[in-house]
C-alpha cells in the first residue's frame, strides 16, 4: 500500500501488460538498390516501472520510434530476396537490437512481425514476367523429354516389328478390332499377301 502526500507527491501510472504497436511504413532502400516499403509490429512490456520513468521521458513512444529506425537499419543490409524470403530472420535481428537498446528504459521486447513488403508497380511486372517465362520454360523442358521417351519408346517398338513381321499384321489386326468395337461397324479389309502363302494348295493350283 502506498500513500499520496496532496501537493508534495506525485505519482505515475505505468500498464506492465504486453503492448503491440504498428511501425509505419517506412521507404527502405535494399542492399541490391530496389526501393521498397515494409511495415511491421513489436509486441513489448515494461517489466521494470521504477527505470521506465526516470531513465526515459516516455518509454512506449521512444520504443515505437526506436522500432522504425532499426527497422530500416536492419533491411538496409539485406537484399530484396531475402526480405521476400527470410523474414523469421529479419524479425529476430530486429527484435535482438530493439531489446538491447531498450533494456535500460525497463522495456522488453518480446516479439517483432514483418507484416508487408509492397513492391514498386514497374518491379511487380517485371517479376511476374520472370517467374512466367521460367514456368514456359519448364513446360518446355517437360514436353521435349516427354517427345524423346515417345520417339526412343517407338524406335524399339519399330524394331521389334522389323524383326517380326508377324507381330506388325497382329497390330494391325488388334487396331480393327479396336475400332469395330468402338463404333459396331463392319470394316471390310483386304487379307494380306502373306497370308495367302500360308493356305494350301490345291492340286490343279500345284498342276499350273
Amino acid at each position: 500500500m502506498f500513500f499520496i502526500v496532496p501537493c508534495i507527491d506525485s505519482y505515475t501510472k505505468v500498464d506492465l501488460r504486453t503492448v503491440t504497436f504498428d511501425v509505419p511504413p517506412q521507404e527502405i532502400l535494399t542492399r541490391d538498390s530496389v526501393t521498397v516499403a515494409v511495415d511491421a509490429v513489436v509486441y513489448f512490456r515494461i517489466f521494470d516501472p521504477i527505470i521506465s520513468v526516470t531513465n526515459v521521458e516516455d518509454a512506449p513512444k521512444s520504443t515505437q520510434l526506436l522500432a522504425a529506425t532499426t527497422l530500416r537499419n536492419v533491411l538496409g543490409t539485406q537484399t530484396l530476396q531475402e526480405i521476400l524470403s527470410d523474414r523469421e530472420s529479419i524479425a529476430h535481428s530486429m527484435q535482438t537490437a530493439l531489446d538491447d537498446c531498450t533494456e535500460s528504459w525497463g522495456v522488453r521486447v518480446e516479439r517483432v512481425e514483418v507484416k508487408d513488403v509492397r513492391l514498386p508497380v514497374q518491379l511487380q511486372r517485371a517479376m511476374a514476367a520472370e517467374a512466367e517465362a521460367a514456368r514456359e520454360a519448364r513446360a518446355k523442358v517437360i514436353a521435349a523429354e516427354g517427345e524423346h521417351k515417345a520417339s526412343r519408346a517407338l524406335k524399339e517398338a519399330a524394331e521389334v516389328i522389323n524383326q517380326s513381321p508377324i507381330a506388325l499384321q497382329l497390330r494391325y489386326l488388334q487396331t480393327l478390332t479396336a475400332i469395330a468395337s468402338e463404333k459396331n461397324s463392319t470394316i471390310v479389309f483386304p487379307i494380306p499377301i502373306e497370308l495367302l502363302h500360308s493356305l494350301p494348295l490345291t492340286d490343279r493350283q500345284i498342276n499350273k
